[in-house]
């Protein structure tokens, strides 16, 4: 029997229907590259600016489920699970049965696990969400690691009932912001929106970019050893991106990433701030646009032909990049080539900036592989060591 209402919900799925279409939005290619990294990601922004629908579009756009947990309105046994006595605890234990949503996502292998109205979550909430988001453990099960965490907040003076953040949980997301653009919502109001497109991989690329990444942050964090941790004082500050080990290598996998995926730098510069912070984000992306580190797999293939840079961390920088690709793909030439490069660090007379990668390299030493003649500038320190017993 048709109803008044059958044509009124014919013509809300006339509305509903839209188009998307590819973007260079900075912050839409920042949470492309985030979460094709695998990081989680925590969308900043006022009521209303799209970010549910952002991510909604995410995971249409992966062909993925996308299950919504409103962490407000949840209790902590809801992420820690609820204990189920089984036929003899004193043996077998009481396990955290979790909950149906977390089943779901185990069930299917992937997907897209989207936490809402984030700063609404009280604090007993927010230290249930620690394993949840850092380890994917929730109960006794462990979610597959194929599974992208995000979430969605509002600043706390504009969510109901809000909270910050506290410094565990704010410490375990990479931060954007989000804002609306008037041009996009009246683009999308015409029936399309921007379409969130994964960053495409080069593969060949790969072994380079992890070389070309941790060169980088060692040698940052060499020039700037005070923005390895620091805690912001205030409690606002405190609940957003702040350096420390855990998001530093946050920045590691998103230089990877970029490096594999030749991502535009506003969106790098982007990521790298919400990973951590204003200060130590922006003074990395400035360290970078300076650094043009060589690529180490060129450097490798005609040793000779290169000029090492003249800072120290620049000089460290590049050698742990030299290092970190012959780790990636070990042989005997490659591995002797790169003594030719650190020879080249003692003959510019700064053997202690090379002493560090030498400990390195000389670990990959195959056993059937001749001693170079470039490893006798160190090798007092490495016998010393033990590393050279029986070369």
């Amino acid at each position: 029997m048709t109803t008044g209402l059958d044509a009124a919900d014919r013509l809300l799925d006339r509305i509903r229907a839209t188009r998307t279409e590819p973007v260079t939005d900075h912050r839409t290619a920042a949470l492309a590259l985030t979460v094709a990294a695998n990081l989680p990601v925590l969308l900043w922004g006022e009521p209303g600016i799209g970010k549910s629908a952002t991510l909604a579009q995410l995971a249409a756009g992966l062909g993925a489920p996308l299950e919504t947990v409103i962490a407000s309105v949840h209790e902590p046994s809801d992420f820690a699970g609820l204990p189920i006595v089984g036929e003899d605890p004193a043996v077998q234990g009481v396990p955290m049965a979790p909950p149906d949503w977390a089943v779901r996502l185990a069930r299917t292998g992937n997907g897209v696990l989207f936490f809402d109205e984030l700063s609404s979550a009280p604090p007993a909430v927010q230290a249930a969400l620690l394993r949840v988001v850092l380890e994917r453990r929730v109960g006794s099960l462990t979610l597959p690691p194929s599974i992208r965490i995000v979430a969605a907040a509002n600043p706390p003076a504009s969510a109901a009932d809000g909270w910050h953040l506290s410094p565990p949980l704010a410490n375990r997301f990479v931060h954007l912001h989000w804002t609306h653009d008037p041009r996009v919502v009246a683009r999308g109001l015409t029936g399309t929106w921007p379409a969130v497109e994964i960053p495409a991989l080069a593969p060949d690329r790969a072994g380079g970019a992890l070389a070309r990444a941790r060169g980088a942050i060692a040698g940052f964090l060499t020039a700037r050893p005070g923005l390895t941790h620091h805690l912001p004082a205030d409690a606002e500050a405190r609940g957003g991106a702040w350096p420390s080990p855990r998001t530093w290598d946050m920045a590691l996998r998103l230089l990877v990433f970029h490096f594999c995926a030749g991502t535009a730098r506003e969106a790098l510069a982007t990521a790298l701030v919400g990973a951590v912070g204003d200060g130590a984000g922006l003074e990395l992306i400035t360290y970078l646009d300076e650094l043009d580190l060589p690529d180490p797999e060129r450097v490798l293939a005609d040793p000779a032909a290169f000029a090492l840079p003249d800072r120290g961390d620049r000089q460290l920088a590049f050698l742990t990049a030299v290092v970190s690709a012959i780790e990636g793909a070990p042989d005997r030439a490659r591995w002797e080539s790169g003594w030719t490069v650190l020879a080249k660090a003692v003959d510019a007379g700064v053997p202690d900036v090379a002493a560090r990668a030498a400990f390195d390299l000389a670990r990959m030493r195959d056993p059937s592989w001749p001693v170079p003649p470039a490893i006798d500038a160190f090798i007092g320190v490495l016998t010393a060591s033990g590393l050279l017993t029986g070369a």
